[in-house]
């Protein structure tokens, strides 16, 4: 499972949690049930945004349906989200999981440069193409666009030089997530709505791809691979500003658009995507603002400088010209100096880091140090394996099936609250949240 809306259980009310695992399970169900088995695997956590916006829109919803037990949810059953949102959410999925494994391919990244792995992957990625492009139609919806947006990423990569800035390489993200959202005015039969959603969709896309290329940014350095913070020369002080401009950009689009149940996507499109930008950044650089930053509680200007004590080694340093100035921001922070810093790594909550050989009984695999990947099939395999038992939710952290790298577990991801004492009505945070 992949995305950067991964919202925590103890930021979202239990009827939206519901709510939100009813699109995600129901995304899941629409692309087993038209593509097999294996389509399940682009099941992500953003493209379930897709569908809650059909049904935040709608007066009515378009029904749920019952759904059998589920590894993912502790056995149990529940009702899952169905028609055109859940259709169109597969469909943009499977396209856009297929211009990624793609990318991987042309970049012959890991495993992806053992040719036997590049011609399967190739055959998965042209599959998914067409069957993202069939589900589509069904719905009216031409997935050309989104093939077309995504075909120019090479190309744009190979156009931008040092010292462009790095909206430039999120374009073909920006394009296609806006056609994806403003579609879904559409299959609501809200056509007014079509515009403040394709902006809403073009500033996701680029929080979206921004925040991807902060997360890989040491990875890629390491490996030689393209990152458009690398290739333009841009910090992480300026990535994060541009972050922070698209996620208020989000907020400001989605006051234009007439909502019928509006709770879950402003839980997801403004609070959890504020975030998402801090758990790839790190706490470190949280509130930072855009303008003069405000003096203390109670300072009402400069007073008169008080004498110096005959025994004070040093004497007191008046306020500069101008009254009350705030401390420096840490290096790397906007307006601090120094050069920027990497996102400090999270704590994992469950102990350090693995050990060689940790694991056993139905933790398997085994963690193995250093990391070794393993091959494409093999790797499925692991997957699948480690989807029926649960380890992806539960074994904090688990080894990555491809990668053999430890994640953390997705039910534990819970890094703070920020409803910013806001009544929205779509958080309830408990006491393990460090409300910030």
């Amino acid at each position: 499972m992949f995305g950067i809306i991964r919202p925590c259980r103890h930021r979202l009310s239990a009827g939206l949690h519901a709510d939100w695992l009813a699109h995600l399970c129901g995304l899941c169900l629409a692309l087993r049930d038209e593509h097999g088995h294996l389509a399940r695997m682009v099941t992500n956590y953003d493209g379930l945004i897709i569908s809650a916006l059909v049904e935040a829109q709608s007066p009515r919803a378009e029904g749920r349906r019952d759904a059998g037990p589920c590894p993912l949810r502790a056995m149990k059953g529940t009702s899952v989200a169905k028609g055109g949102g859940a259709q169109l959410a597969a469909a943009v999925s499977l396209v856009l999981a297929s211009a990624k494994i793609s990318d991987h391919v042309e970049d012959r990244d890991g495993a992806f440069a053992r040719r036997s792995v590049s011609l399967a992957a190739k055959r998965v990625a042209t599959r998914w193409a067409d069957q993202g492009s069939r589900t589509g139609s069904r719905i009216g919806f031409d997935t050309a666009v989104l093939t077309e947006a995504v075909d120019r990423q090479g190309e744009i990569e190979r156009a931008v030089r040092l010292g462009d800035s790095a909206v430039l390489a999120t374009e073909p993200a920006e394009l296609a997530t806006s056609a994806a959202f403003a579609y879904t005015a559409t299959l609501a039969g809200r056509p007014e709505n079509a515009a403040p959603l394709a902006e809403a969709g073009r500033l996701f896309g680029r929080a979206a791809h921004l925040l991807d290329a902060v997360e890989d940014l040491a990875e890629d350095e390491a490996a030689g691979a393209w990152n458009p913070l690398t290739a333009t020369g841009t910090g992480l002080a300026e990535a994060r500003r541009l972050c922070d401009d698209a996620v208020l950009g989000v907020e400001l689009a989605l006051r234009e658009v007439k909502f019928d149940q509006p709770k879950l996507v402003h839980a997801l499109l403004v609070h959890e995507l504020r975030q998402a930008v801090r758990r790839s950044f790190g706490h470190g650089l949280i509130g930072h603002g855009h303008g003069p930053q405000q003096p203390p509680p109670g300072w009402i200007g400069p007073g008169p400088q008080p004498q110096q004590h005959p025994h004070q080694p040093h004497p007191p340093q008046p306020y500069p010209q101008g009254g009350y100035q705030p401390p420096p921001p840490p290096p790397g922070a906007p307006g601090g100096g120094g050069p920027p810093q990497e996102p400090p790594k999270k704590k994992r909550k469950h102990g350090g880091p693995p050990t060689d050989g940790q694991g056993g009984c139905c933790w398997t695999p085994k963690f193995r140090v250093p990391a070794q990947p393993r091959g494409f099939f093999l790797g499925c395999a692991v997957a699948t394996y480690m989807c029926c038992s649960c380890q992806f939710c539960c074994r904090d952290p688990f080894p990555g099936a491809w990668s053999g790298k430890p994640h953390e577990a997705w039910c534990n991801n819970c890094d703070g609250c920020d409803c910013g004492g806001g009544d929205c009505g779509c958080c309830d945070c408990c006491s393990c949240c460090d409300c910030s």
